[in-house]
């Protein structure tokens, strides 16, 4: 393996035509979505995908958009600096995926939601809906301005790829085929870009290998540069990555991606039986390692190329998230349209991430505000409002790339930002779902504790990033390089700490604890204090729980113990949970009248009759042309 001597080359004719493919491709669809679909008035079919979808589809679509340019980009260059610990998230995305289909899933696709946040309000109240969407709004604005801005900025810096072209073209495309083609064109789309992002992945690690001399000698200079200690079992929450913090600290942060955010439990309702919900979730975790084990064979190759030249440290790239690119562009240049198929694998996740934002903005948005304040809006009007909001939100999150110029390298911001905003929200859900005592006072206090904690912490720690025996990063050489007369210091995050203000008490504790610990630290302060506030108050009566909306702890760690059970249900008999709600539907009396069964559709399980059960009505549920 021989380092050039020269700067590494640019995009050719046939790399931007490659990479035009990918946005000609994805408009394409949301143009056939839109054409096929245009006799489907129902606000439910662009929602939804009219809850017809089927597994394979929405697996795909829940990989492509959570494994975005964070990781085709960040996760590379993260085995790089700091070894191949990275692959230990595989077992917190395994936690995840189960909770989610076994916890989650079970309870929103039953109590037949459309927002995320419709249950809050079923389970507790409107302000804390209200409270939830508020704050999911913020944080997936601002995680969308970091997967926007970053891969942008980097190929722009490394590849000479226009950097506001990129980032408004994305808008733009993302924007299209959301407002034509509503949530089937979002996922169909997805399931496209996570082809191209397997043959990115797959072209460098090919080339890749081939460059460094072949897999065993990779795993031979990965080995002797420390980036194979994988399991590092030190406790201490202070330290960046260790097994303890990317396995649990993963856990919870990811469980706040997953297993309650808008994104993920749209497309998962949107399946056609809750079986197909759960098994998407299970393809989709065999998807998320297959990409997790691509990034991180992706870093050591890398570290395998420049083990003696460290373009980051000779100065040639200017930030570790360039690293992946630069690399890209040495191994690939001299293969027309390789290098636009990478850009094109790292775009194809930053377009599917900020499609399913845009989406499910769009979806919280209508359900939450829009409808509470105009509720006889025609399915006509309903579908154009949301596509309206698809607009303004692919505008917003465009534009929020700018803030995203200020937060650093892209995994760590895009994972704190989950974690100060998911921590609490998981909390709150949990309470809500494992807790039948606890009541709106309790879900409320918690959730604002939570959200403090959090936001103490994260903000702490970007103020006054941790030190380098924190986090770690193993030793860059440069001894190699043919271009320098002498090695250069190893590159660290130490220059970076000199420009700081001076550090206060706390700078070195409680705000260089692991990113990866903020979801846990929202988490376990809005569920205890929620219930410390629901004892103070009065828990609540089980008897005004409806069963569907629970799953109790009590019922799982209590199975021997009634009295255990009941005082789980606030001292109500512990009640058995129903599978699926029970809706009568005029179709099956007879009632085959149009107004009868929209009368059905929007009355609530509240109204109904006493032993009948009706479904809750939302907008992805209502059809003016369709029966149930």
């Amino acid at each position: 393996m021989t380092v050039s001597e020269s700067p590494v080359g640019t995009f050719v004719t046939w790399d931007y035509v490659v990479f035009a493919l990918l946005f000609v491709v994805s408009s394409g669809i949301g143009v056939f979505f839109a054409i096929k679909e245009r006799n489907a008035v129902s606000s439910k079919d662009f929602l939804v995908g009219g809850r017809q979808m089927t597994c394979v589809p929405v697996a795909l679509s829940l990989t492509a958009s959570f494994m975005s340019a964070v990781t085709v980009l960040g996760a590379p260059a993260d085995v790089y600096r700091f070894g191949a610990s990275y692959i230990l998230y595989a077992i917190a995305y395994t936690f995840v995926v189960v909770v989610t289909a076994e916890l989650f899933v079970p309870v929103f696709y039953t109590s037949g939601i459309t927002s995320t946040y419709e249950y809050l309000e079923l389970r507790f109240c409107r302000s804390v809906r209200v409270m939830s969407t508020l704050l999911y709004l913020v944080q997936t604005i601002l995680y969308t301005g970091v997967v926007v801005y970053a891969p942008a900025l980097a190929l722009n810096q490394v590849t000479g790829f226009n950097l506001w072209g990129s980032i408004v073209a994305t808008g733009i495309v993302c924007t299209f085929y959301c407002t034509l083609g509503g949530l089937k064109a979002v996922v169909w789309t997805d399931a496209f870009q996570m082809v191209v992002m397997v043959m990115g992945f797959l072209s460098v690690l090919i080339q890749g290998a081939q460059s460094v001399g072949g897999v065993e000698a990779m795993w031979s200079k990965a080995q002797t540069g420390g980036r194979l200690d994988v399991f590092d079992f030190d406790p201490n929450p202070l330290r960046r990555h260790t097994f303890w913090t990317l396995s649990i600290g993963g856990t919870f942060t990811w469980l706040g991606i997953y297993g309650v955010n808008q994104s993920v439990i749209q497309r998962c309702i949107s399946c056609k039986t809750q079986t197909h919900a759960r098994l998407a979730l299970y393809l989709n975790l065999l998807g998320l390692v297959v990409i997790l084990c691509c990034a991180v064979f992706c870093g050591l190759i890398m570290y395998a190329f420049y083990a003696d030249c460290d373009p980051w440290s000779a100065g040639r790239v200017s930030a570790p998230d360039q690293l992946m690119p630069y690399f890209v562009m040495e191994i690939l240049g001299e293969f027309p349209g390789l290098p636009g198929l990478f850009v094109a694998c790292a775009f194809s996740g930053t377009l599917s991430t900020v499609a399913a934002s845009i989406n499910a903005l769009a979806t919280v948005t209508y359900e939450d505000f829009v409808k509470h304040c105009w509720a006889n809006l025609s399915n006509t009007a309903t579908t154009w409002t949301i596509k309206g909001l698809c607009v303004i939100f692919g505008i917003a999150c465009t534009s929020m790339a700018v803030v995203a110029s200020y937060m650093g390298g892209i995994v760590q911001a895009a994972l704190s930002i989950h974690g100060m905003c998911g921590g609490p929200m998981l909390g709150m859900f949990s309470l809500g779902i494992l807790f039948p005592c606890a009541n709106s006072k309790g879900a409320i206090g918690g959730f604002i504790a939570g959200i403090t904690v959090a936001f103490w912490a994260g903000i702490g720690a970007f103020i006054y990033p941790a030190p380098p025996f924190n986090s770690r990063p193993l030793p860059l050489i440069t001894d190699g390089c043919p271009w320098l007369n002498s090695s250069i210091t190893p590159a660290t995050d130490a220059p970076f700490l000199t420009s700081l203000p001076p550090r206060p008490p706390l700078a070195d504790s409680w705000y260089s604890l692991s990113y990866l610990y903020l979801s846990a630290v929202g988490f376990i302060t809005t569920l205890s204090v929620g219930l410390l506030i629901t004892s103070l108050t009065g828990f609540n009566k089980g008897n005004n729980v409806d069963p569907l909306l629970v799953r109790p702890v009590g019922n799982l760690f209590c199975f021997w113990s009634e009295r255990g059970k009941q005082m789980c249900w606030g001292g109500a008999e512990a009640k058995p949970r129903e599978q699926e709600p029970k809706c009568t539907d005029p179709k099956d009396e007879g009632q085959s009248s149009k107004a009868m069964g929209k009368e059905w559709l929007e009355t609530t399980r509240t109204g109904a009759p006493d032993g009948e059960e009706k479904c809750y009505s939302n907008s992805g549920f209502v059809s003016e042309t369709h029966s149930f």
